[in-house]
């Protein structure tokens, strides 16, 4: 629209996570963004080592390119950076992106206001969907800018035992410091709200900003069998574990289940577990379990498979399975749902949100209901269900380009 802002993307996040594989969870919120806003009035900051950088529009279309493994965008690894053993994405990424940097500012963001009006007349709004970059110093001198914020979940202090050590302290500083000068903020889901506005609470905080409800959207790839690993049979039943592998996407009861149903069914009858995603953090022991799986066994890991090849599993598989602690939307839950695919998750309340009656909900503290449904299911014939409606990215982002302009107001 002709009154919309120009925003300033902060692709801090993005920029942190090339060369780890294919994007998931906030990752793709940040990417969908950037791809939103190409061929709109727009700027990109990062934060870069010990700098913020001010960086051109033509900056966004190489990061997506180079963050879904594109690199012809990127020059050729020098030899100095063959012997300085830097020749690994994101560290050249880094350093093209500094060069092409409009400003290089302090960690305050101070002279950032001149480089931007300079490139955008008009109303500009400052955007942060990363849960990066969020320090007082920088948020409090954006003051010229509308802030806007998007919060995914607070993981972190609802639940410290299932992330990284020292992450709940830093998540604490920086809800700290959005609650304190952000002029919008926007959470994935009505739960993510709740939990924000009861931590804003319990921290002594005033009410400051309005809080809006924007769910993400659900992107459907197209599905592509030839990513497919070649000694996979998906003749057998299936089912799919989809998410980075950390304690609080709770593996560890998909592992004891599957140990039940070799005990009680015989090897032609066991059912396949799949576990996709990357390894995380804090999960030694689940490690270890996958590790010591025996080769063709009836549970594989895959750990970079692309977005199609996913696609492909989840359109052939007897049920997504997510027995997760915790989360703040799902999105592995609406791409399965949307497909028509059979979801078993823990009933968390974002994901009873999303699927309503849809899905079937068990403890994710107890293997044997799972192990008992699981066995249940793998003797039908695979089903598709009729797909459930999934919200959608024009609606996030409209939302939130909404409240922008409301509190600009």
């Amino acid at each position: 629209m002709a009154d919309d802002p120009a925003f300033l993307l902060d692709v801090t996040r993005l920029i942190s996570r090339l060369g780890q594989g294919p994007l998931t969870g906030i990752d793709r919120v940040e990417a969908a963004w950037l791809s939103h806003l190409q061929g709109r009035p727009h700027l990109l900051v990062a934060r870069l080592g010990p700098a913020q950088m001010l960086l051109p529009v033509e900056a966004g279309a190489d990061l997506l390119a180079w963050a879904n493994g594109d690199l012809s965008r990127l020059p050729r690894v020098s030899l100095l950076e063959r012997l300085l053993r830097q020749s690994a994405l994101r560290p050249r990424a880094k350093r093209v992106l500094a060069r092409r940097a409009l400003r290089r500012m302090p960690q305050s963001g101070r002279g950032l206001e001149r480089g931007v009006s300079r490139r955008l007349p008009g109303a500009v709004a400052y955007l942060n969907v990363g849960h990066t970059n969020l320090t007082e110093p920088w948020l409090s001198g954006l003051g010229w800018t509308t802030r806007a914020v998007l919060i995914h979940d607070t993981i972190p202090l609802d639940h410290p035992e299932l992330t990284r050590a020292g992450q709940s302290d830093v998540f604490r500083a920086r809800l700290v410091s959005v609650l304190r000068h952000a002029d919008v903020i926007a959470t994935i889901s009505a739960a993510t709200r709740d939990d924000m506005l009861r931590w804003r609470d319990r921290l002594g905080i005033a009410a400051r900003a309005p809080v809006v409800v924007a769910p993400i959207g659900t992107t459907l790839a197209a599905p592509v069998p030839a990513d497919l690993p070649a000694d996979l049979d998906l003749s057998r039943p299936f089912f799919v574990a989809l998410g980075t592998i950390e304690p609080r996407k709770n593996h560890a009861l998909l592992l004891g289940a599957w140990e039940m149903l070799a005990r009680d069914l015989p090897a032609a009858d066991m059912p396949q577990l799949l576990i996709v995603g990357r390894r995380g953090w804090e999960n030694a022991a689940t490690f270890a379990r996958l590790d010591a799986l025996p080769p063709g066994g009836p549970v594989r890991e895959f750990n970079d498979l692309s977005d199609g090849a996913v696609a492909a599993l989840l359109k052939r598989a007897h049920a997504l399975l997510m027995p997760s602690r915790s989360e703040g939307f799902g999105l592995p839950l609406t791409e399965a749902a949307a497909r028509g695919t059979r979801v078993l998750s823990a009933p968390l309340a974002p994901a009873r949100a999303l699927l309503g009656d849809s899905a079937i909900w068990l403890s994710p503290d107890d293997p044997a209901p799972w192990a008992a449904e699981i066995a249940r299911i793998a003797r039908l014939p695979r089903e598709t269900l009729t797909g459930i409606p999934v919200p959608g990215w024009p609606d996030h982002f409209r939302t939130v380009t909404d409240a922008v302009i409301s509190a600009a107001k």
